[in-house]
């Protein structure tokens, strides 16, 4: 038998993984409950709905993903390190998500949500839009650290291009979804990042996406 700290740990691994195979809206409540195997008594011991039940599940999914970019964007690598650890990063957590998955793209579920849901679902908007504060901060950071190496033209605007690069991954991500092909974000992936951050040509890697695992230990 569960406790109540393993119930909610499960409700929030199930409702997770079943946004990412579909949606937000398509899922419901008694699914959700069949899948983590809790009655919906216990479902409603946690959460009072499923809008609550997204947003806590949103925020268990970025500590998990914290992590990972944290480790990413260690002090132990360069600016440039960094920028093609992300490339990596982008990768290899399609392939590790979606390896058990009828599916090449997972893309965010909550970012994706947030895009579906309509204005008047205020919580599934406000769980998208601290993911995307979340993200925006590490995409900040690594635009700056390539400026003051001198490896982008010009004298960009830091915040505005890394809404830019933000943005263009996500997008790429449902592109990729809807395709239901890794290969057409891995074509572009590495090209649209470059081109938007107007990387000059001495600090451009044309090198296969290798595994994190060099940066995760560094974490």
């Amino acid at each position: 038998m569960r406790n109540a700290a393993e119930t909610r740990e499960k409700l929030l691994e199930t409702a997770t993984g079943l946004i990412w195979q579909s949606n937000y809206s398509s899922v419901g409540v008694n699914e959700i409950c069949k899948q983590a195997g809790v009655t919906k008594g216990a479902f409603y011991h946690h959460f009072e709905s499923k809008a609550d039940l997204f947003i806590a599940a949103s925020r268990h999914y970025w500590d998990r993903m914290k992590r990972d970019m944290d480790a990413i964007y260690s002090p132990s690598f360069t600016p440039l390190e960094q920028l093609e650890n992300l490339i990596q990063l982008i990768i290899e957590k399609q392939i590790n998500e979606c390896s058990s998955k009828d599916m090449e793209v997972a893309g965010c579920p909550f970012f994706t949500s947030g895009g579906q849901a309509g204005i008047d679902e205020e919580k599934i908007c406000q769980a998208a839009r601290e993911m995307e504060d979340h993200m925006q901060r590490y995409s900040v950071a690594l635009v700056r650290g390539l400026k003051a190496d001198g490896a982008l033209r010009g004298d960009p605007d830091v915040d505005q291009i890394a809404r830019f690069l933000h943005h263009f991954v996500q997008g790429l991500l449902i592109y990729g979804r809807l395709m239901n092909s890794l290969d057409a974000v891995r074509a572009d992936l590495r090209e649209g990042i470059y081109r938007l951050l107007d990387l000059k040509d001495a600090y451009r890697s044309e090198g296969a996406e290798q595994p994190v695992s060099s940066a995760a230990d560094a974490a």
